[in-house]
């Protein structure tokens, strides 16, 4: 109730700017003030005049009076600047910290506001406001795309710099954590970012001239070798028979080296996953692109053609993944296995969606060095939008994605404001209701 409070005095739906106090003084709302998400009073800066005095200062709301002694402010010298309590119900009186009594006056909420606003946060469909968006101009669906992409790229930031302050501020080490979680595409991101977390970059740069070592040390690490038998004659000769006992005796060296501690294999899924998408063929391809460069974070800074960043991930795995999904089965009868098992484009843009525009990001905002954010955004635009089901929701709706930036921009929507349904804090559900409430004037 008290968000259906808020967002009618923000957009200032009441009937009038007018009111009386319940002593009768005559209140006008010259500015509602600024919307305030963190603590303290609901408004900042707001501006009203009591009778012929103008009083600057800050606004709260409450469905009901009483909720001001509910929520304590009777004791909390933050609540002492409030020039106004706003109120659903008054029933009672309220205080400052010094006794004062404070002015509030009843917000009177119309009707159709009420039932519209109700009307579109009880709905329980993915898009609420779906069946009105074909009606929304295209230049305001684009002003608000451009706002969440902000958003979602600001939110990735926090990500990379509670990495970076976890990492003694190592940018290659951050760098490598998170490119290692976006290898787990989705299904396995949580289990590969702890495989990373478990093996520090300083071991996989002293190793990337030996491949075999650096699959060693992922296989092994991510718990994947202790499993692995001999090669069954049973099934016909196997060309590559070996590798995986070579795997093992090479991680069982460098364990002991390094005092690694594995994580359980076991965490890792093939559930509903496609066979390219399979963790074993995933850790092929990471250390593949490990071996092929070294400070890959400085290449990713100082390359910004978009072709050439796709050639860093661009790799192939050892031959062994050629005829392989996992360990001990090979597929000769399988033409399809047979093949290079190089990341794909599909998956190398969203590497970059994922991982490159949002380092580049955040690079730019920590070191503020606006040419590294612009690049961001100019990537994401260079990249074709993603296809997944939010996009395919959205397209639906009427509203299309032209490129990644799009496509983030609407998970953004989706995932901080359909699914949470805070329509009210959104431009669109905005836009939807005052083109209601429109027909009712």
């Amino acid at each position: 109730m008290e968000k259906m409070l808020h967002y009618i005095w923000k957009h200032r739906l009441y009937p009038s700017d007018e009111f009386r106090t319940h002593d009768g003084a005559l209140i006008t709302v010259i500015d509602p003030g600024i919307y305030n998400t963190d603590a303290g009073p609901d408004f900042f800066n707001a501006k009203i005049r009591i009778g012929t005095t103008v009083w600057v200062g800050n606004i709260e709301i409450h469905n009901r009076a009483s909720d001001w002694i509910l929520h304590r402010h009777d004791r909390d010298k933050m609540y002492d600047n409030v020039i106004l309590h706003v109120v659903r119900h008054d029933d009672c009186k309220v205080y400052y910290t010094n006794n004062v009594e404070v002015r509030q006056v009843v917000l009177p909420v119309p009707v159709n506001v009420e039932t519209n606003i109700e009307w579109l946060l009880s709905r329980d469909t993915p898009v609420p406001c779906e069946g009105n968006l074909f009606n929304i101009p295209a230049i305001y669906l684009s002003d608000w795309l451009t706002t969440l992409l902000m958003e979602r790229l600001e939110r990735k930031t926090q990500d990379v710099e509670m990495r970076l302050s976890l990492n003694s501020k190592d940018w290659n080490e951050t760098f490598y954590i998170t490119l290692m979680r976006n290898f787990g595409f989705g299904t396995n991101s949580d289990i590969f970012e702890m495989l990373a977390k478990s093996l520090p970059f300083k071991h996989i740069l002293k190793h990337r001239n030996n491949p075999l070592q650096i699959e060693a040390l992922f296989f092994g690490q991510a718990g994947l070798l202790d499993d692995v038998s001999i090669s069954d004659p049973s099934r016909g000769f196997e060309p590559f028979g070996n590798y995986a006992n070579e795997l093992r005796t090479e991680y069982s060296f460098l364990r002991k080296k390094y005092n690694l501690q594995p994580v359980s294999g076991f965490l890792f899924r093939n559930l509903r996953t496609r066979p390219v998408n399979f963790p074993h063929v995933r850790l092929a391809q990471a250390a593949a692109v490990w071996t092929h460069n070294d400070l890959l974070f400085s290449k990713i800074l100082e390359t910004e053609d978009l072709v050439a960043l796709r050639k860093f991930f661009n790799v192939e795995p050892s031959p062994y993944w050629s005829e392989h999904y996992n360990f001990n089965t090979v597929h000769k009868k399988d033409n399809s296995c047979v093949r290079r098992k190089s990341i794909g484009a599909n998956a190398t843009n969203i590497i970059l969606i994922n991982t490159v525009a949002p380092i580049l990001f955040a690079y730019g905002k920590i070191k503020k060095r606006d040419n590294y954010c612009e690049r961001a955004l100019r990537l994401l635009e260079k990249i074709p939008a993603e296809r997944n089901a939010i996009v395919t929701l959205f397209g639906n709706a009427g509203v299309k994605a032209d490129n990644a930036g799009d496509s983030q921009a609407l998970i953004q929507l989706q995932r901080e404001y359909c699914e949470k349904k805070k329509c009210l804090y959104c431009r669109i559900g905005y836009r939807v209701l005052a083109d209601i409430m429109k027909s009712y004037s």
